[in-house]
């Protein structure tokens, strides 16, 4: 049974889990050095608590984490690769069950743009673009040079919580990068909701989407950079 979970001892342990560990865990990467970050903290990192703190969103107050998943992988219509999740985290509010997908980056990009990954789309991929429209309560197709990870990264939160019932979903960017690479991007995304993208706050990506989907980019503590 795939759901079956095995708790880490260790930033280590995540390792494992990569779909290309030799690949993707080196010092200054986002794999492992959001490994280090999550391990060394009770709760979420201060960094990640804090927008949540501060926001005036009810259906997120008083946010506390119960458990995070590493790489966790959410099924999509129209093809075979899922899509994983750097982390996802149960946590509750004063609303219920909230679900949270964690995307760590340090300068990686967000992947191919909708109108690279669409390029000469097969029939699964333009059924799984049209699902993530819907998902995410768009009206229209998305812009070609909005990133792909984004989409389907927003959609698996909000999938995941109607899987649990949840009240709400999140999506975290948790940037490492000393440049902010990728935060244009974010921007880009943002847009698709008419939302202006501010940093290390918590904002509401629309209001049509099948459950209440929030978005938020973090700077992590550079510190781990060296883990």
């Amino acid at each position: 049974m795939s759901r079956i979970l095995a708790f880490t001892s260790g930033p280590q342990d995540w390792k494992d889990l990569l779909a290309d560990p030799v690949k993707q865990w080196k010092r200054g990467y986002s794999a492992r050095t959001l490994a280090h970050c999550w391990e060394a903290s009770d709760a979420f990192p201060p960094e990640v608590a804090q927008p949540f703190a501060i926001s005036n969103e009810h259906l997120l107050a008083e946010l506390t984490p119960i458990l995070a998943v590493p790489e966790f992988k959410v099924c999509l219509p129209g093809g075979v690769r899922a899509s994983q999740n750097d982390i996802f985290v149960l946590a509750r509010s004063v609303a219920g069950a909230v679900v949270v997908m964690v995307e760590g980056k340090v300068n990686e990009s967000f992947g191919p743009t909708v109108e690279a990954w669409r390029k000469d789309a097969s029939a699964g991929k333009k059924t799984r673009l049209e699902f993530l429209s819907r998902t995410l309560g768009l009206e229209s197709s998305p812009p070609a040079l909005v990133r792909y990870q984004l989409l389907h990264r927003a959609a698996s939160a909000i999938i995941v919580g109607e899987q649990y019932r949840a009240a709400a979903a999140v999506l975290v960017i948790h940037s490492f990068s000393p440049k902010k690479a990728g935060w244009r991007d974010y921007q880009s995304f943002m847009k698709l909701f008419g939302v202006d993208a501010q940093m290390g706050a918590v904002q509401r990506l629309g209001a049509t989407s099948r459950i209440p989907i929030f978005g938020v980019w973090v700077a992590g503590d550079p510190k781990f950079l060296e883990s």
